[in-house]
């Protein structure tokens, strides 16, 4: 099934940043979270030889679902729980409670299945630091039993659309700028063509243009592969321009969840999507980021 292109914002509605509205409806649910619970273990008291411990819940009794092709916001500041969940989601973090699921696999039953199913890019990508683009994606290209010469001629052509010199693509990543790397990573992700892409904080720490130029290229990718993507980020332009629906999260449990034009409406006429975020969770984004 193919997915309809996203429409042209025209210059009367330019105030309007939020994504086109697509009727994702009758797609298949791609992810399904259920009462997702995950706690931590904190110090909180005691002695040195006897110390005292509490559970803290990084992510609280969260269930929605997520249909494929769509590109779902998980927006709210650093501490939140936004990649506790994208970690529980990829596998890496076994759930407490509740179930997560993706195309019908659960991420702890069929962990291996899962894995190949989706990708991950975080704030902090790792790499091999000492090779190179090209060595870092071929070597991940290995890993999944993609050919080489598709893998090479792949990440080839998406190094350039994201701006990287062919140069650089022979380059010690260690030598290139934090921006680069970060668009290699993302690169990296899409080089097997997973269904499933879970990005979280992607273009955090990123100039204006490189964080440009990765937004479009989130949302040429769901469209030419109908990728289901989750993006988490405390960034309020990027959630309302690539996103169909966008959940607000806040100590651990989500406070609202629906369209940018919906959670505006929640604030009442006039009111932007931070400040629908202020009045549902008493939280500042920017005062976060400060901070």
């Amino acid at each position: 099934m193919t997915l309809t292109a996203p429409t042209a914002v025209s210059p009367s509605s330019a105030r309007d940043t939020s994504a086109p509205h697509r009727d994702l409806s009758d797609r298949e649910v791609a992810l399904d979270i259920q009462h997702l619970v995950k706690a931590f273990r904190k110090k909180s008291g005691g002695t040195l030889l006897r110390p005292q411990f509490t559970d803290s819940r990084a992510v609280d009794d969260v269930s929605f679902h997520v249909r494929r092709g769509e590109i779902y916001g998980v927006l709210g500041p650093n501490g939140s729980g936004k990649s506790t969940l994208i970690r529980a989601m990829s596998t890496l973090l076994i759930p407490d409670a509740g179930s997560v699921s993706i195309f019908g696999l659960d991420v702890v039953q069929d962990e291996a299945q899962v894995r190949r199913l989706l990708n991950r890019v975080s704030v902090d990508a790792a790499f091999y630091k000492k090779l190179s683009p090209r060595e870092n994606l071929l070597y991940s290209a290995q890993l999944y039993g993609l050919d080489r010469h598709v893998a090479e001629q792949r990440a080839l052509i998406t190094l350039r659309r994201l701006g990287l010199k062919d140069k650089a693509f022979q380059e010690p990543l260690e030598e290139m700028s934090r921006g680069m790397q970060q668009k290699v990573a993302i690169a990296r992700a899409f080089l097997t063509s997973p269904i499933v892409v879970l990005l979280d904080e992607p273009t955090t720490g990123l100039d204006p243009k490189s964080r440009r130029d990765v937004q479009e290229f989130v949302l040429e990718l769901r469209d030419q592969h109908d990728a289901t993507i989750i993006l988490t980020t405390h960034d309020m332009p990027e959630a309302e321009r690539l996103c169909d629906r966008i959940a607000f999260i806040s100590g651990g449990k989500f406070v609202a969840e629906g369209t940018a034009e919906e959670l505006r409406t929640l604030a009442g006429p006039g009111k932007t999507l931070e400040d629908a975020f202020i009045e549902l969770t008493g939280e500042d984004l920017d005062h976060e980021e400060q901070s």
